[in-house]
């Protein structure tokens, strides 16, 4: 049997691996939920499409789907591992196109996939890892009854817009820190804390960028004439798709430049830093040599040393000592080292 269909209205944490929807529409308008192991039969009618949603599925039960669209095995195969990279193959009787997902758990940035099989008649999508669920996104098309008539090309454009769309909030969070560091890099000194964050920033932003930068050439190859499963009408929409990429990946671009900024900005800060304490402590040393000098004369016990005879003798060495640093202080304050 299949695995229980989640309520729409579920918590994604409650969302167990399996069969999450599984639906065919006639023209658009839902006809009926399904059996996987009728959604071949479906999907050969006239005018209907069958979605079907799986959610970290187990090998068994990728090729029961397999068997009813007859899948290529080896897009089965990777469907069943996560780890794809974004691509787009094409197959005698489909395509599978893998997408990387990007969303925000407890401050960070975390990934998932999302692998698809689109064929005549069916669009089948598989999730891993993190993603929002497309349970909202199937609402959205059902009551787009005109629009979702136009089939599987319009159900995968959903998808891939809706993946895309999910990028930008990520961004508007990443953007958010790096603001945060931008403000304190140039006032304080970046921390152990802060540089883990900024390299784990830096981290999260190529990451996004290689799920951002392949998915716009499975956008592009979409827009091809030759892809026969794509209605030349649907194409524009992928365009649009690959803008919305191109403006991620500029944005991504920026915060890594940023980035890199910022932590050269916090080098070039901490060596001033230590610079004017270089000169500092040196311009103090120099100071302090005069009486150490003067001292150590003295000290050395000589017999005939006439000034230890002399009745001012003490007050002279003091007030020699005294005007020489005195001079020494106010060159080096002058100088900017104290």
């Amino acid at each position: 049997m299949d695995a229980p269909v989640t309520n729409a209205a579920a918590p994604e944490a409650l969302i167990r691996p399996g069969v999450v929807n599984a639906s065919v529409y006639c023209k658009g308008a839902k006809v009926a939920d399904i059996a996987i192991d009728d959604a071949g039969d479906w999907a050969k009618r006239e005018d209907h499409v069958v979605w079907i949603g799986l959610f970290e599925p187990g090998v068994d039960l990728l090729e029961r789907v397999g068997k009813q669209f007859a899948l290529h095995p080896l897009a089965i195969e990777d469907a069943a591992k996560a780890h794809q990279f974004p691509k787009l193959e094409e197959f005698d009787d489909g395509l599978f196109i893998v997408a990387r997902t990007a969303q925000m758990e407890d401050g960070r940035v975390t990934f998932g996939e999302t692998h698809l099989f689109v064929g005549a008649g069916y669009v089948v999508s598989v999730r891993h890892g993190a993603s929002q669920s497309y349970a909202q996104l199937r609402h959205r098309c059902e009551a787009r009854a005109q629009r979702l008539s136009e089939g599987e090309d319009f159900i995968v454009y959903a998808i891939l817009d809706f993946i895309v769309d999910n990028y930008f909030p990520v961004l508007d969070c990443i953007n958010d820190q790096v603001d945060d560091i931008e403000d304190h890099v140039l006032t304080t000194t970046m921390g152990q804390e802060e540089i883990e964050q900024l390299y784990t920033l830096r981290r999260d932003l190529l990451r996004l960028r290689n799920a951002v930068v392949p998915l716009q050439d499975v956008c592009r190859r979409l827009e091809r004439t030759d892809i026969v499963f794509i209605d030349p009408a649907m194409r524009p929409h992928f365009r649009d798709i690959r803008d919305h990429l191109r403006r991620a990946q500029e944005r991504v671009d920026t915060l890594r430049e940023t980035l890199a900024f910022a932590f050269e900005a916090s080098l070039m800060n901490a060596q001033m830093q230590q610079t004017n304490i270089s000169r500092r402590l040196a311009a103090w040393a120099a100071i302090l040599a005069v009486p150490t000098a003067i001292a150590g004369i003295y000290g050395m016990n000589f017999e005939h040393m006439p000034e230890l005879k002399w009745q001012y003798g003490y007050y002279a060495v003091l007030g020699v000592t005294f005007t020489i640093c005195s001079i020494l202080y106010w060159r080096f304050r002058r100088a900017g080292w104290l």
